[in-house]
């Protein structure tokens, strides 16, 4: 038993999700650690820090996605089939698909998100995993992936990968189409890729359609018959101008974040600060003369850049070290997060102790005894002042 917590704690699975899951090992010879109790009783031995010398998991994983400067490189989605009408393999018919998520992943939230506001619910099914990572294959010494599981919100606590913390499974929903323990079950046995979330799976040619958020959500916004059809997050007056935004806020926002957590060199983290910032400055002038970041109308553009800024405070800016200003130090970036923050089904759909649970509780080597931070209390339901400064747009 004492050995195998002794693996746990020192083999550490980074293989990505669109949020991440783990897989690296690394050797006792080049590690400072320390001696600690865990849990159960048994001595631990934690790593420190993390020496740049590792030995990497066969598979594709987040670490790997590291240039030789120490930059992350985040790699792109592996399914990218769409949801289409008269799409003869794929077409939108109710109950045919089911949405995997974690509340923690920005890119999964996005797309329950926006499935909730165009009031999907009863159209394609849910399931939603624990926000804390765990062995996928435990009883394989050999397989050290820690990633995404289902849990039953009666099932006992789970803690971290290192054996910490006790955090319940509130507000999970397991998988009922398939029964599925892990997320990674869902992808290909013989394929080499990362089990990421979101995924978006068709239960009639039991194949993945799609795990690439940004696509996702432009299918839930045109293809199917929604409860809310006259709801549109991507017009087409303002689809350049959501592309044209993006392009910064991809690189330097939703990924800029992690390619500070994630960096493996000091230049590579100070070169990814300066562009979150920079973006951030542009994004409070934008806010600052316009109620949305495209125009005039909620886009997919705003969902996609207030999953991080929902985040930002609360975990980046300690987890990522993203610790030049707090959201709540930007006032227009503050009051545009408020008044999204206060849409019914965006409140419905963002889990805070999810997310927080997931960041501090899965990478025992940024975290290792799993202590979440307390944080400071934020009153997002205070009244924002975007309806005094911009007029709401009229059709």
């Amino acid at each position: 038993m004492q050995s195998a917590l002794l693996v746990t704690a020192l083999s550490l699975s980074f293989r990505t999700a669109g949020c991440f899951s783990l897989s690296r090992v690394l050797p006792a010879a080049v590690a400072r650690q320390s001696s600690v109790a865990s849990p159960q009783g048994t001595r631990l031995r934690v790593p420190l820090f993390r020496p740049p010398a590792l030995r990497m998991s066969s598979t594709n994983d987040s670490l790997a996605e590291v240039d030789k400067a120490g930059a992350f490189k985040r790699t792109d989605a592996t399914f990218r089939k769409w949801v289409k009408v008269g799409d003869p393999e794929h077409p939108p018919e109710a109950g045919r698909y089911h949405l995997y998520i974690s509340h923690a992943c920005p890119w999964a939230n996005r797309c329950h998100t926006v499935m909730r506001m165009k009031g999907l619910e009863d159209v394609i099914g849910l399931s939603v995993t624990h926000p804390t990572w765990a062995r996928t294959r435990p009883d394989d010494a050999a397989d050290t992936h820690v990633g995404w599981v289902f849990k039953d919100p009666s099932d006992p606590p789970v803690s971290s990968p290192a054996g910490f913390g006790s955090f319940p499974c509130q507000d999970t929903i397991p998988d009922t189409i398939h029964g599925y323990k892990y997320v990674r079950d869902l992808y290909p046995a013989d394929m080499a890729t990362k089990f990421t979330v979101p995924v978006l799976f068709d239960k009639v040619t039991k194949t993945i359609v799609s795990n690439e958020s940004a696509e996702i959500i432009k299918m839930f916004n045109k293809e199917f018959n929604a409860k809310n059809p006259d709801l549109d997050l991507d017009p087409e007056d303002l689809q350049a101008e959501q592309e044209a935004v993006n392009e910064w806020i991809y690189p330097h926002i939703n990924n800029g974040v992690y390619r500070c957590g994630f960096a493996q060199s000091q230049g590579a983290y100070e070169e990814a600060f300066d562009q979150v910032f920079a973006a951030l400055d542009k994004c409070e002038d934008i806010l600052t003369k316009q109620r949305y970041i495209a125009g005039d109308r909620l886009t997919l553009a705003d969902i996609r850049l207030w999953m991080t800024l929902i985040r930002f405070d609360p975990v980046y800016v300690v987890y990522f070290k993203t610790n030049k200003k707090r959201i709540d130090e930007y006032p227009a970036i503050f009051n545009y997060v408020k008044e999204i923050w206060q849409i019914p089904e965006v409140k419905a759909s963002t889990n805070p102790t999810h997310i927080k649970t997931h960041y501090f509780s899965s990478h025992p080597t940024l975290n290792p005894y799993a202590v979440v931070p307390k944080g400071a209390k934020m009153d997002m339901d205070a009244p924002h002042n975007r309806d005094s400064l911009f007029k709401k747009h009229k059709k």
